[in-house]
Parts: structure tokens; sequence; C-alpha cells
């Protein structure tokens, strides 16, 4: 089987549910899925159950460096370093592992807030084995990532609870 790229974007509500979503399908399928996180912390409540599903192996990392708006330039540095050793750790487990699956939950964004190297994602895209299923997700991709995008697919907010001030909920939002 060839394997795709999907890019899930956009400003509205679902990209890491469908991520979350295809991942409990390949595994349900009986192939390997490696499942991270970037900018997240790891208590987002879909971890929970996919720690626990047979044939997706987690890879997240506990960060504390808040949002990038907030970092002086010596923590957007260490910020990045961390955050590059974990794209390159991501990408070691998936070719070493040979999953079937790798979702990369908001690298994205983490590529457009340079927190990442450029050369490291779009290297391992260029070059990942031909059977390897990638997914991203975040906001505004750049052009070079859309380009490697066999799916694009677009969220689109036209209404949203936090319009009204209402905050992010345990086990809808996050």
């Amino acid at each position: 089987m060839t394997g795709l790229i999907h890019v899930y974007e956009g400003d509205g509500k679902g990209k890491t549910t469908a991520a979350v979503g295809l991942a409990v399908r390949c595994a349900g399928s009986g192939r390997k899925v490696l499942f991270s996180q970037f900018l997240k912390s790891d208590t987002s409540s879909e971890l929970k159950v996919l720690n626990n599903i047979e044939n997706i192996e987690l890879y997240t990392k506990k960060n504390s460096f808040g949002f990038t708006f907030n970092m002086t330039d010596e923590e957007k540095i260490l910020a990045k370093d961390f955050f590059t050793n974990h794209l390159k750790e991501i990408i070691h487990l998936a070719i070493e592992k040979k999953v079937d699956l790798v979702v990369m939950d908001e690298v994205i964004d983490a590529y457009n807030l340079n927190m990442v190297e450029h050369d490291v994602l779009t290297d391992f895209l260029k070059s990942r084995p031909k059977n390897l299923e990638v997914v991203m997700t975040g906001r505004n991709p750049k052009d070079e990532i859309v380009e490697f995008a066999d799916y694009l697919t677009h969220f689109q907010k036209v209404k949203h609870p936090f319009d009204k001030g209402i905050r992010a909920r345990v086990g809808i939002e996050m």
C-alpha cells in the first residue's frame, strides 16, 4: 500500500478529533500507529483512551514552555531545540518500528512558529518510507507543506462557544 500525506487544517474544531479517528480506524484494522503531539500538554483526554488501544503507541513529551507569544527569545530557542528533537525522535521511531501511520498533531503550528527546524520535517516528508501514512494537523500550513499533501481537509469555524466566552471543556474540546 502506498502511504499518503493528510493535512487537517483550519480554524475550526475537529482537526485533532479527525486525526484520532483515523488512528483508531488504522489500529482497528491491525496496523501500527504512532501518535504524537506538539505544543500541547500531555493531558488531552483523547490520550487516555489512545494509550489503551492495541497497535497505537503514544509518543508525547511534557513541556512547560507555555504559549509562544509569552516566551522570551531564550525560551524560544530552548523550545525549538526541544520540539525539533521531539520531531527527530518521532521520525526515528516511525521508521525503526515500521509503523503504518504516524500522526503529528499540531506539527503545522510548530512549523509555522519556527518551533521545529523546517528541513527536518520537509526532508522526512520527501524521504519517508513509501508505505507510511502521515497525518499533520494545525492552522495555516505553509505552501511547502500544502505541496506534500495528498489529502487537504480544511476545518472552518462558522460558530463556536468560545465566541460567547465559553472556555474549552474536558471531554469535548480537550
